[in-house]
């Protein structure tokens, strides 16, 4: 067994985004099958609790829109031209005793993320991207801020395709393990949509420093629990 998470868009008030954890059976395996087999597990679950349309937010997606909207797709605008999410992620990282390591915006995605400076320099103490820098607080701002940016170019699309005729009531990544991450791109998704729905993507995207205290205005908080799903409402930043 184990505890995966689907993200649900709200409203401002309500954080944005409320995130339920499900207790599912889990196949073990890198293989694709396996994935899949864990993402049906998940969104039965939902569905049993109410939650009947889920889009999954990776390359193991079988839909299209959930494939796209993987991070490991997306690509972000920097001062020195475009490069994948993941390397402006890792490359904008500050430590205690190093960074931000702007080279890692020139490398495979992949070599950015196992680049044994992110592991030796210390604690992480912020990031610092386009001249810019993010705090941790709130813990997942600056993840959020790229995959928003990198995703508002298609806005268009996204409002069709994920929030049209097929409106999902949530998102889910079964790669994520909350226990092991903080950012999540379901959780990124889920807030996107929240604010294309509100109109208050364009207004929060205009500076970093509007986004940040955008997301800072509205604390996390605690919903109640049910029995063998653990709820947690919370801010998304």
């Amino acid at each position: 067994m184990a505890e995966r998470p689907i993200f649900v868009p709200t409203s401002e008030e309500d954080g944005y985004v409320r995130r339920i954890d499900f207790e599912i059976p889990w196949a073990g395996g890198f293989a694709e099958v396996q994935k899949k087999k864990n993402i049906r597990s998940l969104h039965d679950a939902a569905k049993a609790a109410g939650y009947e349309s889920l889009l999954e937010v990776s390359t193991k997606s079988d839909e299209v829109a959930g494939r796209h909207l993987s991070a490991f797709h997306l690509r972000v605008t920097s001062d020195g031209g475009e490069m994948p999410l993941e390397n402006a992620f890792q490359g904008s990282k500050v430590f205690e005793h190093g960074g931000p390591y702007t080279e890692l915006y020139d490398v495979d995605p992949r070599e950015a993320k196992r680049d044994p400076r992110l592991r030796s320099s210390g604690a992480l103490t912020g990031f610092e991207y386009n001249g810019f820098r993010f705090p941790l607080e709130p813990t997942t701002v600056f993840y959020d801020w790229l995959y928003l940016n990198a995703i508002f170019p298609h806005r268009q699309w996204l409002k069709n395709r994920v929030d049209g005729e097929k409106r999902y009531d949530g998102f889910t990544d079964i790669e994520f393990n909350p226990n092991r991450s903080i950012n999540c791109q379901a959780k990124s998704c889920a807030l996107f949509v929240s604010l294309m729905r509100e109109d208050k993507l364009e207004q929060y995207l205009e500076t970093p420093s509007t986004f940040i205290d955008a997301m800072s205005a509205h604390p996390s908080r605690s919903a109640p629990h049910q029995p063998h799903v653990r709820q947690a409402r919370f801010h998304v930043a």
